[in-house]
């Protein structure tokens, strides 16, 4: 039998080590796709094409980000970080975040910009469609992926870097769609889907910003979750009634703070033994880093 010490540091190598993996392999396929599609966007004369090979290339901005801060957020605590290196998850997405707004940005003035040079713009190439078509079925499998290492793993930080890559496979339907139609006469529709792809990444950009911004502000877990903890804690021999639960997010962990009351009549020491045996019940059950208790005496009789 693995010590709890052991077991954590265990889960903590298996979660690196298949985020990583995970991350190479998104690394890989955005290269390939970022090369096609800006390369035969530019041939094609495809706005939407080019727009949604920088969005890939973003992608692979964020994908070294990732890596960057799950290597980071692995490090044990020191004397300067005494509760760990896991908040370096939430600023890695706070900065995905960041990358997306400005990528959604450039993204809507340049294709602002085409919209109003129309009337002076060819039809696209069909190479265009057959290359937006394939990256439409690369991004979607490789969301697919990823999410699956995601959840498996528990990371939050992960599931923003898949939710990405799925942010791009519903913007090559968009630029599939828009070149589509600019082969069939309508040619203002390949710098519209341009300008729609540049709404979805905002739009996916504010989402994880604000998110990621909210848990470095110490960010109450969700209702749901703080009822599971409460009723862990409930459940725990000993532990009468509780109070003043309190919940921040730490990276993809949790620290928990709570009022236990027990019965006043018993020693110090039996008191200390409900509390810690309430703490390993939480750190056992749930996504939680450290558990802070304060006994309060019950029943006492003056």
């Amino acid at each position: 039998m693995l010590s709890i010490e052991k077991e954590d540091a265990y889960d903590k190598e298996l979660r690196y080590r298949a985020g990583k993996t995970s991350t190479l392999v998104s690394i890989a396929v955005n290269v390939g796709l970022t090369t096609l599609q800006i390369g035969v966007g530019i041939f094609a004369g495809s706005q939407a094409l080019v727009a949604d090979g920088v969005h890939s290339l973003s992608d692979l901005v964020a994908d070294f980000v990732v890596l960057f801060a799950a290597s980071r957020s692995r490090k044990q605590a020191d004397a300067d970080h005494q509760y760990g290196h896991q908040r370096y998850e939430n600023a890695a997405s706070l900065a995905l975040g960041a990358l997306l707004l400005a990528v959604g940005v450039g993204m809507l003035v340049s294709a602002a910009q085409k919209i109003q040079a129309y009337g002076h713009t060819p039809p696209v190439h069909v190479a265009a469609l057959w290359v937006a078509l394939a990256a439409l079925l690369g991004k979607e499998l490789l969301f697919r992926y990823m999410l699956r290492v995601a959840q498996r793993v528990r990371s939050s930080m992960l599931v923003a870097n898949a939710w990405h890559a799925r942010s791009d496979a519903a913007s090559s339907l968009v630029v599939a769609l828009g070149i589509g139609a600019s082969l069939g006469g309508f040619t203002l529709l390949d710098p519209a889907a341009a300008a729609v792809v540049g709404l979805m990444v905002l739009r996916m950009g504010w989402r994880f910003g604000w998110t990621a911004l909210n848990d470095l502000m110490d960010r109450a877990v969700s209702e749901e979750e703080s009822q599971a903890i409460r009723r862990t804690l409930l459940e725990t021999p000993g532990v009468q009634g509780l109070h003043d639960l309190r919940t921040r997010r730490m990276g993809d962990m949790t620290l928990v703070d709570v009022h236990l009351e027990i019965d006043g009549a018993l020693t110090v020491s039996g008191g200390h033994a409900i509390a810690a045996a309430a703490r390993q019940r939480v750190l056992d059950a749930h996504n939680v880093l450290d558990v802070m208790t304060h006994v309060d005496p019950v029943n006492v009789s003056i």
